[in-house]
């Protein structure tokens, strides 16, 4: 029985090893000025708490094998109940790291503050993404492109991204620069970073929002800015606009969406997109999205296409008529 417990035990513990190693450290390998102040925040908070749990995970095999039944030389006291020495100690440690643990966080809280700009002299790059179903939208109103499930960034130059979405409740996040921000219908929520090192970076959906929540991912790509300025170019010659017709069928819910670039967006898209939702006006005209309001007036409760995510073309169905 002991053998084999032995070979269970070193069963497991290969097996955990192997689907640990098909996991990348994102958070460890900080490619930009706010990553790097987020994992040094973690390493320390984690610093912190192990002055506690590693004396106790010693302590724990210590006194079990001081105190073993066969020890017949251990003190043996079945009356002791209290120590005034060790009920400080227990106490004042926790609470000491506890509370440098309250001004760490009130600190970086205030000195990470994602609507903050940064304390930099480059003038920003402002991109203003719209969290869509199931991909990301991102406009460069000063560059008068817009891209979908792709960014460019220049590096060492600061980076606002404005944040709303034409979808329900999600999440933006870049997790090797900068940590996850939501992306709420009707407002707007906002993100300042500077990346330090050029590279492709992951960017994701931290917040389910539906059937095609696992591929909305995208490509964050930060490139020298004599780079960023030619891929620029190359997007505005893009022979495809994004005005309210183009927006519309994109609005449309699909998955694995793949990059694309437009070269002009209509005037004004992103605030009447965030508008639309805060009360009826001008905002909101030629704004709505004709395609969403009939497939929500639709009845699908027939539809073993829609009740089942997608067709094999991996788009919409076609909603049954009432």
């Amino acid at each position: 029985m002991s053998k084999f417990r032995h070979i269970l035990f070193t069963i497991l513990t290969l097996g955990l090893t192997l689907l640990l190693s098909g996991c990348k450290a994102v958070m460890l390998d900080p490619k930009g000025i706010i990553a790097a102040d987020e994992k040094q925040i973690l390493i320390t908070a984690v610093g912190l708490m192990l002055i506690v749990v590693i004396p106790v995970i010693i302590l724990t095999f210590v006194i079990a094998w001081k105190y073993r039944a066969s020890n017949t030389k251990a003190k043996y006291t079945p009356e002791w109940s209290h120590s005034t020495i060790l009920e400080i100690v227990w106490w004042t440690i926790p609470c000491v790291i506890i509370l440098i643990l309250a001004v760490i966080t009130w600190i970086s809280s205030h000195q990470l503050d994602p609507y903050k700009p940064l304390d930099l002299k480059a003038k920003p790059v402002t991109i203003e993404v719209i969290a869509l179903d199931w991909k990301w939208l991102f406009i460069y109103p000063d560059q008068h492109i817009a891209t979908v499930n792709f960014v460019e960034l220049p590096v060492n130059v600061p980076v606002r991204f404005l944040i709303t979405a034409d979808a329900p409740m999600n999440s933006f996040q870049i997790p090797q620069l900068a940590g996850q921000i939501y992306a709420m219908p009707g407002m707007q929520t906002k993100l300042n970073i500077m990346a330090t090192a050029t590279g492709d970076y992951a960017g994701m959906s931290a917040n389910y929002s539906g059937v095609g929540f696992t591929y909305m991912n995208f490509i964050a790509r930060v490139a020298t800015q004599e780079d960023f300025n030619k891929w620029v170019k190359t997007a505005q010659k893009s022979s495809d606009k994004l005005g309210m017709e183009a927006y519309n069928k994109l609005a449309m819910p699909t998955r694995n969406n793949p990059p694309e670039s437009f070269s002009a967006v209509a005037d004004g898209l992103f605030n009447a997109i965030m508008m639309k939702y805060m009360m009826p006006g001008p905002a909101m005209k030629g704004m709505e999205n004709k395609g969403m309001q009939d497939m929500h007036n639709k009845d699908y409760s027939s539809d073993r296409d829609y009740q089942s995510g997608y067709n094999k073309n991996n788009v919409p169905p076609t909603p049954v008529n009432n």
